[in-house]
């Protein structure tokens, strides 16, 4: 922790200097958001009315990423910050910035999504199926599932539309657009997970827990509260993912996959890579659904 506030100390002291030399640039027709699904959803409702400037870099991590000088910068160009919720970057950073631009509009995107709490006497049951909280209990990972995208997309809409409410209308016909690309995603996904025998899954960092609740699946974790599994935790989770009769493994590309490979070769299951944080939310979702169904394939 210590290490980390002199990062951001070092980080705040560079922007000061580049916000000094910029003198104060008025705020033109520019959003930043966080990550890139964020992206994927603004651009979409925006059209070529907003530039959408993006924080987060893909490869990166949302939780434990540091911005740099320009990119703070690069925020306080914007019309407005699209937060995602309490992840990570955010909760490091967004105080910051609302010091930094204290007349910047912030939308949190997740509002209106019901919170996925931990489970009461979850630490007394099987750890490896505990996921990924945050601030007051919450999985941060609100994207993964379809109603919070279509919640995502809704709050997207309200932000253009309170920036620019002349184009209004423009928004709108693009936001229904959108929606008939989400509905079109779950019809593929339901189709894709409704014959699934084997409902367990396992992952490395657990950024599908949405995904799982709307689906009827279970997500089994092999990351434990932000730290490698300990030889007794990976051996616990290959006794469950065997007792679940689990057939996938899921890696990102941002952690490490030995603990990953090694998993999947004790259970016998498929290892395979997804990108929950991609730019291409529908395309990503059904990848992971489609991994699912052909995981049942020997």
């Amino acid at each position: 922790m210590i290490v980390r506030n002199w990062r951001i100390g070092i980080s705040v002291c560079a922007l000061l200097l580049l916000v000094a030399c910029g003198g104060g640039r008025e705020r033109g027709k520019m959003v930043s958001v966080t990550i890139e699904p964020q992206r994927y959803f603004a651009e979409r409702i925006a059209g070529d009315r907003f530039e959408v400037n993006l924080v987060v870099p893909p490869g990166q991590s949302p939780e434990t990423y540091d911005p740099t000088p320009r990119q703070m910068a690069r925020i306080g160009e914007s019309a407005a910050y699209l937060r995602i919720g309490p992840i990570g970057f955010e909760l490091a950073w967004m105080d910051k910035i609302r010091e930094n631009n204290p007349d910047m509009p912030v939308f949190d995107l997740s509002e209106g999504i019901p919170a996925l709490k931990e489970p009461e006497g979850s630490s007394e049951r099987h750890e490896v199926t505990r996921h990924h909280y945050h601030a007051g209990g919450a999985d941060p990972h609100v994207w993964s599932g379809i109603m919070g995208a279509k919640v995502i997309a809704k709050n997207t809409l309200k932000a253009f539309v309170a920036l620019d409410p002349e184009n209004a209308d423009y928004y709108r016909l693009n936001y229904e657009r959108l929606l008939g690309e989400i509905d079109g995603t779950e019809q593929v996904i339901a189709g894709l997970l409704r014959p699934l025998r084997h409902r367990t899954f396992i992952i490395y960092h657990p950024a599908l827990t949405y995904f799982a609740a709307e689906f009827g699946l279970t997500q089994l974790c092999i990351e434990m509260e932000g730290k490698e599994p300990s030889p007794a935790k990976l051996e616990e989770l290959v006794r469950v993912a065997r007792e679940h009769d689990a057939k996938v493994v899921f890696v990102q590309r941002e952690f490490d996959q030995k603990n990953a490979e090694l998993i999947a070769k004790e259970t016998g299951c498929h290892l395979v890579t997804i990108d929950p944080l991609a730019y291409d939310w529908s395309g990503e979702m059904i990848h992971i659904a489609k991994a699912l169904a052909d995981g049942e394939v020997d």
